[in-house]
């Protein structure tokens, strides 16, 4: 059986892979029907990501089915369609016995630190890292990772009724943000340089709150106007912009929350007394997601309170990822989210 590999970047080749036929006592051997492409994949494959090392096999965002279980798996059937969680932690790490394997020191993300799911063959998996959702499609179960991350965002952010959430960044992580937000009692505002995403946000999301372009002063004027000269109790940025991570504080309003869930490998920079020591701000990062995320999300999907398909922009086949997975690190292609069929 194959797998498609990045052997270094901007290089993409299909290889042979042993398949999985026996698998430890907490594992279960599982099938890849979807792959989501990531950012951290197209990243990954132009050499932009800091944490991708190769040659690697990507694939973290996986609608899965299992095929075969260890003695001590319990929660899991032969058959099921899960999501997968692909953050392997150290459950015994300090972190993570602190209720934070998101982020323990030694954690192996599938597809970036280690290989993921892109391929034809059985694999094997910690059994703990697969949430069963019978009830929906492996191309529903692909995109829980990615709203995820948003969820985790968001409550890393932890709005409250009545606040006002600015998300900078109307890419899937943002718009995975904008998914949680429309369900709470707050006002939320989009900003976007890109203007069809920002069109998307308010079709299919119902964000009527838009900033659009790159003229801060306007944004800044017109976000005074939205929250009766408040601006924003919290903010999201998920953009990945070392420029926007610098200079979105100064939306915030006083006591505000910003959230960095996007990623920069570049010095990030802001002034601390005219504007985060003034205004009282707290600044947070948000790495990846807690097991938690993923039921919630998975039963969310199946209440219909998330609409996945209108996220599905672009699908491929397996065989074609080598030609055509490049033209998707470009913008002007317009994919929300593409879909390979594996």
């Amino acid at each position: 059986m194959s797998a498609i590999q990045f052997t270094a970047p901007k290089e993409i080749k299909t290889i042979d892979c042993a398949d999985a036929d026996t698998c430890g006592p907490d594992e279960a051997i599982v099938r890849t029907h979807r792959m989501g492409i990531c950012g951290t994949d197209l990243s990954g494959y132009l050499g932009k990501m800091p944490f991708f090392s190769y040659p690697r096999i990507p694939g973290h965002e996986l609608g899965l089915e299992v095929i075969a279980l260890g003695k001590n798996v319990r929660h899991l059937k032969v058959g099921d369609r899960c999501s997968l969680e692909p953050y392997i932690n150290d459950p015994l790490s300090r972190t993570s016995r602190k209720g934070n394997p998101n982020c323990c020191p030694g954690v192996q993300v599938l597809g970036v630190h280690a290989d993921g799911g892109l391929r034809t063959n059985p694999w094997t998996v910690p059994a703990r890292k697969l949430h069963p959702g019978n009830q929906l499609s492996y191309d529903q179960l692909a995109l829980v990772e990615t709203l995820a991350i948003g969820l985790h965002a968001v409550e890393r952010g932890n709005p409250q009724p009545g606040e006002t959430v600015l998300v900078i960044g109307a890419g899937p992580i943002g718009l995975a943000c904008l998914e949680f937000l429309k369900l709470m009692d707050i006002q939320v505002i989009v900003m976007d340089m890109v203007q069809s995403r920002l069109d998307f946000c308010k079709n299919n999301l119902g964000i009527t709150g838009i900033l659009a372009g790159t003229d801060s002063a306007a944004n800044s004027a017109a976000l005074h106007n939205l929250t009766d000269g408040n601006l924003a109790d919290v903010i999201i940025d998920a953009t990945g912009s070392a420029q926007s991570m610098s200079t979105c504080f100064q939306f915030a309003a006083f006591t505000g929350r910003v959230v960095y869930v996007g990623i920069t490998t570049q010095e990030v920079s802001f002034p601390h007394a005219p504007v985060f020591h003034r205004r009282e701000l707290t600044l947070l990062a948000s790495r990846n997601a807690h097991p938690a995320d993923f039921p919630k999300i998975i039963q969310l999907i199946a209440d219909g309170k998330i609409n996945t398909g209108i996220w599905i922009t672009h699908r491929i086949k397996f065989n074609e990822v080598p030609e055509k997975f490049p033209a998707f690190t470009d913008p002007k292609l317009g994919a929300i989210k593409a879909i390979i069929e594996v």
